[in-house]
């Protein structure tokens, strides 16, 4: 028998339909509820069917089939032929809807089993049509063409368990959903509720669309073992009724941020000026308050929103988490969403199966001037320039890039100046750094040791002295309700010390300035010091794991291990004489000092 030379190999195709780079089942059901919603579906339905088997005297439920049901409009038998040949489709040439790649039925099917069948119809399910794509019939040979629809009834187990069988409408069935990694219509259910709930956000919010979600044993088919519907999953917490935890169920948990929320890029491409919208949002004050709020239900559901919402005609593609710094759990409080129209898909690199926009993706975190470098250029801004003038379809990402950090940077330093100022304000006992400072400045001023801020302290009634407070914590960039806080406790307590944290300019880590007898020390919150030390630490009291825990107190070792370096260096540049030994003099002086300070006296 001669030997087959076919230009693809027949079980290399088979292989490419299995392989088809879905992240897990949800991801290519997805796919299907893509369909249903580009069909025009009002109700779509994801039903699982699960069977029981005994194994070594143990009964247990294991996953017999998946299908997706929708009101949608139907296809007619040319429509459905195409629908299930790979690349193939209804809506190639649409470039405002959630599909036209003409992968997504196909391709998501076979990626979870070897087995779809379909039911299509326009006049009634009674008169649906039906075909298949089976890939053991495909490796053997005796499928070569999509199968010609015909007439076939919905089987009964379909018919009794959807709710979504209108006068039109299409059943997609799993048969065998072998390569599925959940092995029960629970797992199915659960792992696709979240997922879902977010990538349809924007249809299940205004109504667009209803997405059924239940579960059956094959015996009991009148008695769901699970029944819902999708709740949105909105990680920009702006929707109210959503699936966030309570209190923030029922409302939204985050803010619109700045005065102008949202902001428009425009981009030429084609001969055509399409807009890509971003939008911020910030967590509430109330949703961050009190003790580890990262710990609590709502703060757990917001880590695992934790990214740039990537949308594209009102659905998610994905959640970009590579663009928030690693292991900084503030982030959590922080929503960005871009929003562009399929007719960018070449210059945001969408892929096929509609899981990423890969090239805006390949631009999280990149080094700007390494980026300019790469490229042949001798800065960012020649880069962009460049780019610009040659109409290069790279350059509109580069300005929805700098807008995205712009806005990321703003936002991780107003949270951590609140954060670090909150936090100023818990209960000071004996242990806390100020009480115990205090106690220590005491014992110096008994061994006859005297600062400047005594006279002051001296001269200024408890009135006065809090208002000065105040005002200095309010001069160095401290929010005016956490000020007057910060400064009646410092007063009524007796401390000499008290710490703000605010956003500046300046080149030094933290300032210090005298106020109302007391220390103000100011920690800037844009200094490199303050994120790789005390940013790390103090968020540490968030809900983290062991090993993020331990990646986190190395990264905040090696931050002051950097600053020892630092002052290693200064005075090594340092010139030789008065000025260096003035240096040397200062560091054994400080260190002396500190010693009776974390001794405690």
């Amino acid at each position: 028998m001669e030997r087959s030379y076919d230009i693809v190999p027949t079980e290399l195709v088979v292989k490419a339909m299995q392989d088809s780079g879905y992240r897990n089942a949800a991801y290519a059901i997805a796919e299907l509820i893509d369909n249903s919603i580009q069909a025009g579906a009002t109700v779509v339905e994801l039903l699982c069917i699960e069977s029981e088997e005994l194994v070594q005297q143990r009964r247990r439920v294991r996953l017999e089939q998946i299908a997706v049901v929708d009101n949608g409009h139907g296809m007619n038998a040319t429509e459905l032929r195409r629908a299930l040949q790979f690349g193939n489709g209804a809506h190639l040439q649409d470039r405002d809807g959630i599909g036209r790649f003409g992968m997504g039925l196909p391709n998501s099917s076979m990626s979870q089993g070897d087995r779809v069948e379909v039911w299509s119809w326009q006049e009634g399910p009674g008169k649906a049509l039906y075909s298949y794509l089976d890939l053991k019939e495909i490796a053997t040979g005796d499928l070569r063409q999509v199968p010609r629809p015909e007439k076939k009834a919905i089987p009964r187990r379909w018919i009794k368990v959807a709710k979504a069988l209108g006068d039109s409408g299409t059943l997609v069935v799993w048969a065998r959903p072998n390569r599925c990694s959940w092995k029960t219509a629970r797992g199915v259910v659960m792992n696709s509720e979240q997922l879902v709930g977010r990538l349809y956000r924007r249809f299940l919010n205004d109504g667009r669309v209803t997405i059924r979600m239940a579960a059956f044993r094959d015996t009991a088919l009148d008695e769901p073992t699970i029944d819902q519907t999708a709740l949105p999953n909105d990680p920009m917490y702006l929707m109210e009724r959503t699936t966030c935890p309570d209190p923030f169920s029922k409302q939204a948990m985050f803010d619109p941020w700045g005065e102008h929320h949202q902001q428009t890029i425009k981009v030429k491409f084609a001969g055509k000026t399409h807009k890509v919208v971003l939008t911020f949002s910030v967590a509430k004050k109330e949703a961050r308050g009190g003790h580890n709020p990262g710990a609590r239900d709502y703060g757990k559901h917001a880590a695992r929103n934790l990214g740039v919402s990537i949308m594209r005609a009102d659905r998610e593609l994905e959640l970009q988490s590579q663009w928030m710094p690693s292991y900084d759990p503030i982030s959590r409080w922080i929503g960005i969403e871009v929003d562009f129209p399929p007719a960018l898909d070449a210059i945001f690199g969408v892929t096929n199966n509609k899981q990423s926009a890969t090239y805006l993706a390949d631009l999280a975190g990149v080094d700007k001037e390494v980026l300019a470098e790469r490229h042949g250029f001798s800065s960012y801004q020649a880069l962009k320039k460049s780019w610009a003038e040659d109409e290069d379809i790279r350059e509109p990402l580069l300005n929805i890039t700098d807008a995205i950090e712009s806005a990321l940077n703003a936002l991780l330093r107003l949270l951590k100046a609140q954060t670090r100022s909150t936090r100023g304000q818990r209960r000071y006992d004996r242990n806390s750094p100020e009480n115990k400072a205090t106690e220590a400045t005491h014992l110096r001023q008994k061994q006859g040791h005297a600062g400047g801020s005594e006279e002051e302290e001296k001269t200024l009634e408890p009135v006065e002295k809090k208002a000065n407070v105040e005002q200095g914590l309010i001069d160095a960039g401290v929010p005016d309700d956490i000020a007057v806080e910060l400064a009646a406790r410092t007063v009524d307590l007796g401390l000499k010390y008290v710490f703000g944290h605010a956003d500046s300019s300046a080149g030094a880590f933290f300032s210090v300035k005298p106020k109302g007898g007391a220390l103000l020390i100011t920690l800037n919150t844009n200094h490199p010091a303050y994120s790789h030390l005390v940013a790390l630490l103090e968020d540490s009291g968030e809900a983290l794991t062991l090993e993020e825990l331990k990646l986190l107190h190395m990264r905040a070792l090696d931050g002051l291990k950097l600053l020892l370096t630092a002052w290693a260096r200064y005075e090594d540049e340092t010139p030789d004489g008065p000025r260096r030994v003035a240096v040397q003099d200062a560091r054994e002086d400080w260190g002396r000092v500190a010693r009776q300070f974390l001794e405690g006296g």
